[in-house]
């Protein structure tokens, strides 16, 4: 028999906590806030689902944090700053309340860390699997967003941080690769959203990297209707994905959660400047043509990962 109160002392009991200001203490239909003055709202959802994007013995703080991050990669694929978030969670009536509190620990964790509170959603019973969604909500100057399109033939093609990680650490956590330090793993569970990055009038276009870096940047190459060659030697990955010997899968595998960033050559010392000391690697280039990538030293079993 299952220890998950009822629903609403559920909510009282867990999330409730985590409810800010708009929020009414989760107690109304719906939340009520005032978006920053001169300030234009962003607004993304992403859900994510047991045995599709984390495993059924996860620790449960991590998927809350995986939650929220994945989204927050979108907002800061549109230059915005988070604000706050809505939450729905479907989880069998088994779930124990344990399960919950490891969630909301994560999700507590993580609203501290990106300056966030949860304005409400919804909670409801699922024969499985387990089905979380955030709706997050940013703000960004007016006129400043950061879109897919704009990319330019001749613009530079640049990504953050490193590539494969996460696709990897699934890998090791399905026992199907070494990971003795666990960083493979954790790039997995707790993905890094670049936020904070003043890119606006720098970058062309711009798009988080979450099914493959070859299928998101085809995203990029339709919506600006261009062409993009990857060179794949020059794509960074951590010590760990290199000792792993996999870059095709690090190419197409998903889960990084970085930025990919067309940028004119005249704009890339401002580039430079504005990620600090964020890695930071050019990696190819766009060019007029038909919409496509071409991907120039290595040969791809697939390009990237499917939602259906």
């Amino acid at each position: 028999m299952s220890d998950l109160p009822a629903e609403f002392e559920l909510i009282a009991r867990f999330f409730k906590p985590l409810s800010g200001k708009g929020g009414l203490a989760l107690s109304d239909d719906a939340a009520v806030f005032a978006p920053p003055a001169g300030r234009e709202l962003v607004v993304t959802a992403d859900a994510i689902v047991e045995g599709v994007h984390f495993l059924p013995d996860d620790p449960p703080a991590s998927i809350g944090r995986k939650l929220l991050r994945v989204n927050l990669s979108d907002l800061a694929a549109m230059g915005a700053t988070p604000l706050h978030y809505l939450l729905t969670v479907s989880v069998p009536r088994a779930t124990p309340a344990a399960w919950f509190e490891g969630f909301v620990a994560g999700l507590a964790e993580d609203q501290a860390a990106f300056g966030i509170s949860l304005l409400g959603g919804d909670t409801t019973s699922t024969p499985g699997p387990i089905t979380l969604s955030a709706t997050m909500i940013g703000h960004v100057a007016p006129g400043k967003a950061l879109h897919r399109r704009g990319a330019r033939a001749g613009d530079t093609l640049w990504v953050t941080g490193t590539i494969g990680d996460g696709a990897l650490g699934l890998l090791a956590l399905q026992g199907r690769l070494a990971d003795p330090d666990g960083f493979l793993a954790q790039r997995y569970r707790v993905p890094q959203p670049r936020l904070g990055l003043a890119l606006a009038g720098i970058v062309s276009a711009a798009m988080d990297v979450s099914d493959g870096l070859v299928q998101d940047c085809g995203h990029l190459c339709r919506a600006s209707g261009l062409a993009a060659v990857i060179e794949a030697a020059d794509v960074p990955l951590s010590p760990q994905a290199r000792a792993a010997g996999r870059r095709g899968l690090c190419l197409t595998g998903g889960d990084d959660y970085e930025l990919l960033l067309a940028v004119s050559p005249e704009h890339e010392p401002a580039l430079l400047a504005a990620c600090g000391s964020l890695q930071l690697t050019c990696i190819g280039h766009f060019a007029p043509g038909p919409p496509g990538v071409t991907v120039v030293g290595e040969i791809l079993e697939s390009t990237g990962w499917s939602h259906f």
